[in-house]
């Protein structure tokens, strides 16, 4: 199968043999889109990228960047690399200058050409960890957590609810792709800094068998914590056969794709799922200010808003990354003093954002020629009472440890 276009604002098309339509005028700026709907990972694609389309829908209600209409084509890439692969080089014909990712086995193959032709391309809270040092990678910018940090985050977790790790038995269950595998150096560098017994068990994709895991976990290796790295289908499989191990779902932590509304919906529901942790890099629930002003362009087109919106976790962060791609694009426009902007005017673009928080979404983020992940802040939420609830405020962890990482990778 082919990956299908949707273009922001246009609606779905039949195919890729359909040509994106070019742009209407000069005036306007293409961005590219990469979404999952169909795929393994549909459970993030359908919610996040209507935010992504929402956000930028908001920005050309308003007149655009700087009086230049944005045209986001969005490709549904499967979580496939082949579709991922075509779908950039679609983008990059219909003049894209900029490149929203998605799925690491996707950005790992596709890295080396956005450096080839200059095109920067966006990976938040996935890819490849050490895109984080803009100096090695100059073309990826993961704008948001990487899985090292989410990593290094998801122990300083354990280490906070268990008082301390000295002695502990941590338990790592991940997808067994590149993503999953991505976080182990640092998970296993923190196991000696802290004195832990870590175990890791792989899934095999799509995730949605493993029982044998959960018992090894539960029954065998008897952890005292869980670290979580599953997406897609796995997360919800995972907190059943967990509950029905009748393992303690507060002694769980994910990472970032596997705590959302529709985990929790599809595991049971908020009673069942009532404990269960995950880390957050944009903020949770319906309470900014940005929501409100898409609510306020829907009424005002007398339309409800979007069942899209109550799905939060997903949703808020197609917004973040839209916001992201657009307060890039307007610092290029205004260093340019126009619209004809260029890949490279807007890799200049996202590292000269700072002190950008979105209305209290994200932290205020902070992307530089040398750091492209923005710091690496994340905040903990569990669910409790029906909802999400923050657990502390945003954090960094062993910031050390992941600065010597990145050393080791660029020598």
């Amino acid at each position: 199968m082919r990956p299908r276009f949707l273009l922001s604002g246009l609606g779905l098309l039949a195919g890729m043999a359909v040509t994106a339509t070019p742009a209407l005028a000069q005036s306007e700026i293409v961005v590219g889109l990469m979404c999952d709907r169909t795929g393994p990972t549909q459970t993030v694609g359908v919610f996040m990228c209507p935010g992504y389309h929402d956000y930028i829908n908001l920005v050309n209600s308003k007149g655009g960047v700087e009086g230049h209409k944005i045209r986001a084509i969005e490709i549904d890439n499967e979580y496939k690399v082949p579709q991922a692969v075509e779908s950039y080089q679609l983008f990059k014909k219909e003049g894209a200058v900029l490149v929203g990712l998605y799925g690491t086995p996707q950005t790992q193959a596709l890295t080396q050409k956005l450096t080839e032709d200059k095109i920067p391309g966006t990976a938040p809270g996935f890819g490849t960890a050490s895109a984080a040092d803009g100096i090695r990678y100059p073309y990826v910018f993961p704008i948001a957590a990487t899985y090292w940090s989410q990593g290094a985050a998801a122990v300083q977790h354990a280490k906070s609810q268990l008082g301390g790790l000295e002695g502990k038995k941590i338990a790592y269950i991940y997808y067994d792709n590149p993503a999953g595998r991505e976080p182990l150096p640092i998970l296993e560098d923190l196991e000696k800094i802290e004195g832990f017994e870590l175990r890791t068990f792989a899934v095999p994709p799509p995730g949605v068998e493993m029982g044998p895991q959960v018992l090894d976990i539960t029954r065998r290796f008897r952890a005292d914590f869980v670290i979580s790295h599953l997406f897609g289908r796995a997360p919800s499989v995972s907190i059943k056969e967990f509950k029905r191990s009748g393992y303690p779902l507060d002694k769980i932590v994910s990472f970032v794709w596997g705590h959302s509304e529709a985990d929790i919906q599809a595991a049971g529901g908020w009673e069942a799922t009532e404990g269960y942790s995950g880390i957050q890099f944009a903020g949770v629930g319906t309470d900014y200010a940005v929501l409100d002003d898409i609510r306020a362009m829907y009424k005002a087109e007398g339309k409800d808003a979007p069942k899209e919106m109550d799905s939060t976790v997903y949703y808020n962060r197609g917004v973040l990354i839209a916001a992201v791609h657009v307060e890039a694009i307007g610092n290029a426009v205004k260093a340019k003093g126009g619209g004809d902007i260029s890949g490279e005017d807007v890799k200049a673009g996202l590292e000269s954002i700072k002190d950008f928080s979105l209305t209290g979404l994200v932290p205020p983020l902070e992307v530089t020629p040398a750091d492209h992940e923005g710091g690496g802040w994340v905040q903990v939420f569990r669910v409790k009472g029906g909802k999400f609830e923050a657990v502390g405020d945003w954090f960094r962890a062993y910031p050390e440890v992941l600065a010597k990482h990145l050393k080791a990778e660029r020598s």
